[in-house]
């Protein structure tokens, strides 16, 4: 009969995706992660495979938390558009998900470093991407809609522009980067949205 396992897998994962968020895969090692969840090598490998598979879980599990995360605080809720971006995009480089600064993204780090030479990750850092643009697109169209941005605003452009800064703040945030110049710098592109817009009805 097989002995039953010793701990909580879920419980693993999640501390998995904190180290690998804090190290990258290359940087962290099988002893590394046995160490973190204190699992014997052959535990870890009976529960997960190898370490491409327990990184995958990880990315799994960041992905789902933080793009229900940004659908939420994208949502709109009854606050002028351009106020729900600049909190949302504020939040992103001055509230990480574990509270410490210098981390960055999860995913945004995962696609910097594998994104071109592993197609299961690139896959699930594209699907992540790919939520995030839906939120915002649904956004901006939501604020067109109601009169708060302007009616010629091309969405699939502002999009781009505002997905692309995202990406930007987020390396940026974690290299330490001043939070003020990064305010400056989100503030500058939600007014590069249009100037002139009618007050919502």
């Amino acid at each position: 009969m097989a002995r039953p396992r010793q701990f909580d897998e879920q419980d693993a994962v999640i501390r998995a995706t904190d180290l690998f968020w804090q190290r990258g895969y290359n940087a962290t090692s099988v002893r590394d992660l046995g160490d973190e969840l204190k699992l014997m090598p052959s535990s870890l490998y009976r529960t997960f495979k190898d370490k491409h598979t327990l990184f995958l879980r990880a990315l799994d599990h960041y992905q789902a938390t933080e793009s229900a995360e940004a659908e939420q605080r994208l949502g709109a809720d009854g606050r002028p558009i351009r106020q729900v971006l600049r909190d949302w995009m504020l939040w992103l480089v001055t509230c990480p998900a574990d509270g410490e600064p210098g981390r960055g993204c999860f995913v945004v780090n995962t696609a910097t470093e594998l994104g071109t030479t592993d197609d299961e990750v690139r896959q699930r850092t594209e699907a992540a991407f790919e939520v995030t643009q839906q939120a915002l697109r649904s956004l901006l169209l939501e604020g067109r809609r109601h009169g708060e941005l302007p009616t010629d605003l091309n969405i699939d452009d502002a999009v781009e522009l505002l997905f692309t800064t995202v990406l930007g703040l987020r390396v940026r945030e974690r290299a330490g980067h001043d939070p003020a110049r990064l305010a400056a710098a989100i503030d500058a592109v939600i007014q590069a949205l249009g100037s002139t817009f009618a007050e919502p009805s």
